[in-house]
């Protein structure tokens, strides 16, 4: 993003001039090359229809910008109306959809709140700029102000799908700040083409096209991101609500009657009716946050406790399947999968009680979660099955975690003056990231199948799988 940055403040400086136009149209041009690889080749096909959108969007400004060029090479002057208005135009609705498509994927279902928050906004930001940018063109004429008119229309188009997205609930990660990133610098750049023109020479005010660049620039990032499916794939995690946006709702119901004193005048009467609404629009807005907080909470523990084992606070099958299906998908990585059954544990139970077997496999999971690294996932899949689900790991520190959880399980447990031991039989899957056709259920069944064959050697000890990337038995 810095590089993109740089490269847009280097053609800002040499707008207008013939390099700069140049430098311009070969940037835009890889911009929109980048653009539509990532959206045919590094996208999978569910996620690829906003990005093929976003694509063809960024084409049609780039031929609006060419067909202009065009005109000035040919006639020494640019018609203020033309065809390039199409092509510019054309770009508004096909990014709004793709916005709007990424976040009914992202949260199909859980929609409602952001729609209305949206919209709320989006109203107050409409009425703005008709009465500052739309209804002043119309004093110029309707044939005249028809067409200039339609780019505020389209920036409010634009920024109700980037509201919706914004507001709707999914994954915040570095793509999702790259594509609101890229779409706030063109409501920007939008919003200083009808304003500047007031106070600035337009020798100032058309080096802003040195702004869109950026802002292709930035969003062909968010595609080419590693994590760019965070923008299109549906999450479980709580939405919350966040300060912000509180202060925005506010705002919102107090802009529409403070517009308004624009015609009615700034009376003191008008002053104190606005001060007495802002005084009701926070009491409301503090009782309805406090409630939202507290739908907040309940909700976040029905999400913990379905996601979670409620004796051990490991994750669940749930949890496993889900983490396990995304490391599928992600060809780059290696995955390795220990399936543990505990020895002897049954004996505890029927000799000491079960709250003495809890207190096993609550050492047990303390222990497993101890040993698992970074990215790593300890889940208890119930009874006294566990999995440790790895990244990434090399076949030495596969065989060393194997040899470290054998050695933790077997370390007595003590429980009321007694010490409880408990042995393992691990089974062990590993997949390497490059063989196709594997899913995270057959896996799983490697991992479990692995696992029934160090019990039939004998306990106490690891078998890997022979349906997946050999290691050894021990």
């Amino acid at each position: 993003m810095g590089v993109a940055g740089a490269i847009a403040a280097v053609t800002a400086v040499m707008y207008a001039t013939t390099a700069g136009e140049i430098m311009y149209f070969a940037l835009y041009g890889v911009v929109c090359a980048l653009s539509w690889w990532a959206a045919l080749r590094l996208v999978g096909d569910g996620d690829r229809r906003p990005w093929l959108l976003i694509a063809l969007a960024q084409t049609l400004w780039l031929t609006g910008d060419a067909i202009e060029m065009g005109f000035l090479l040919t006639t020494g002057e640019v018609p203020p109306v033309g065809i390039s208005d199409a092509f510019w135009l054309g770009g508004y609705p096909l990014i709004a959809t793709a916005l709007v498509l990424m976040a009914r994927r992202r949260a199909p279902g859980r929609l409602r709140g952001g729609v209305l928050d949206a919209l709320t906004l989006t109203t107050v930001a409409g009425l703005a700029s008709w009465q500052f940018l739309i209804q002043p063109l119309l004093g110029y004429g309707l044939d005249d102000a028809v067409i200039p008119a339609l780019y505020p229309v389209g920036d409010i188009v634009l920024l109700a799908a980037t509201l919706f997205l914004t507001l709707s609930p999914g994954e915040r990660g570095a793509p999702t700040r790259l594509l609101l990133t890229a779409v706030f610098v063109y409501l920007a750049v939008d919003l200083g083409y009808n304003l500047l023109p007031y106070v600035l020479d337009y020798q100032y005010v058309e080096k802003l096209g040195a702004g869109l660049l950026l802002g292709h620039a930035v969003l062909v990032t968010a595609a080419l991101h590693p994590g760019r499916s965070e923008l299109t794939r549906s999450g479980s995690q709580v939405h919350t609500l966040h300060p912000a946006r509180v202060v925005f709702l506010g705002l919102a119901l107090l802009g529409t009657p403070t517009l308004a004193l624009r015609y009615a005048g700034f009376s003191e009467q008008e002053m104190l009716t606005i001060a007495a609404s802002a005084a009701c629009a926070a009491f409301v807005l503090a009782r309805f946050t406090g409630a939202v907080r507290e739908q907040e909470r309940m909700q976040a523990q029905l999400v913990y406790q379905a996601r979670h084992d409620p004796l051990t606070g490991l994750a669940n099958r749930t949890v496993l399947n889900d983490t396990l299906q995304l490391a599928v998908d992600d060809s780059r990585s290696g995955i390795t999968v220990l399936y543990l059954d505990l020895d002897g544990f049954k004996e505890i139970n029927d000799t000491h009680g079960h709250d003495a077997g809890d207190a096993v496999l609550l050492s047990v999971a303390g222990r497993l979660s101890a040993l698992a690294g970074d990215g790593d996932l300890a889940a208890r899949l119930g009874g006294d099955e566990f999995v440790l689900l790895c990244r990434d790991r090399p076949l030495e520190a596969t065989v060393e975690l194997a040899e470290r959880v054998l050695r933790e399980v077997s370390t007595p447990t003590l429980f009321q003056g007694h010490r409880l031991s408990v042995g393992a039989s691990i089974g062990i899957a590993v997949h390497d990231g490059a063989k196709p056709g594997a899913t995270a259920p057959g896996i799983l069944r490697a991992a479990d199948a692995a696992m029934y064959s160090a019990k039939r050697l004998g306990r106490g000890r690891w078998v890997a799988a022979d349906d997946t990337d050999p290691i050894m038995a021990a």
